[in-house]
């Protein structure tokens, strides 16, 4: 038999964590909605992921910029396309590695194990394809500064218009320039 006086003090003690972990649940509702409203006030386009017949809530995901166009209708398919391929190519030419101070192939002081070399030639392959695409597409773009940033800002950074820029007008500036972008991209495929 258990002991009555310890079954209610076992329940109290549940009804304590219960409490603290709603309380604890609420205090990061609460922080989440903060952050997402003040994404959205600098003009990060921020959606709520609905899965089917869910009642919990679901979490955010914010659009890239090319997005977030193309779900207001203000770019086309192949628009967005010839966004998404610049993007490839700027995103992975940027992620290239700074030149190590050594040539030995062997990292010294970690912990990680070598990649094989096949992995680092392959690697340095793809990057120097994805860097001749991206000259590619800005010669295309005739070098044009103004196209050429609109580009790296919404296709490679993955900003909204209005993360890029300074102002309203800024913004409008910068999503009709990359419109034009655009449509000089995806017109040669």
């Amino acid at each position: 038999m258990r002991d009555p006086a310890r079954a209610a003090r076992d329940r109290l003690i549940r009804a304590e964590r219960q409490a603290r972990a709603q309380a604890q649940a609420a205090q990061v509702a609460d922080g989440v909605a903060e952050t997402v409203a003040l994404s959205r006030r600098r003009g990060a386009a921020i959606v709520e992921a609905h899965a089917a017949g869910s009642k919990r809530p679901q979490p955010y995901r914010r659009q890239s910029g090319l997005e977030w166009l193309a779900g207001k209708g203000r770019i086309d398919p192949a628009a967005k396309a010839a966004g998404e391929r610049y993007g490839a190519a700027y995103r992975r030419v940027k992620q290239e590695a700074a030149i190590p101070s050594t040539l030995d192939l062997k990292p010294r002081g970690g912990l990680r194990p070598e990649p094989p070399l096949a992995h680092l030639l392959a690697h340095g392959e793809a990057t120097a394809v994805a860097r001749r695409k991206l000259t590619e597409f800005r010669l295309r773009l005739s070098r044009q500064p103004d196209l050429v940033a609109a580009c790296d800002l919404v296709c490679g950074e993955e900003q909204t218009p209005r993360e890029a820029a300074v102002g309203e007008r800024d913004a409008g500036r910068i999503e009709a320039v990359l419109k034009v972008a655009l449509d000089i991209l995806a017109a040669r495929g």
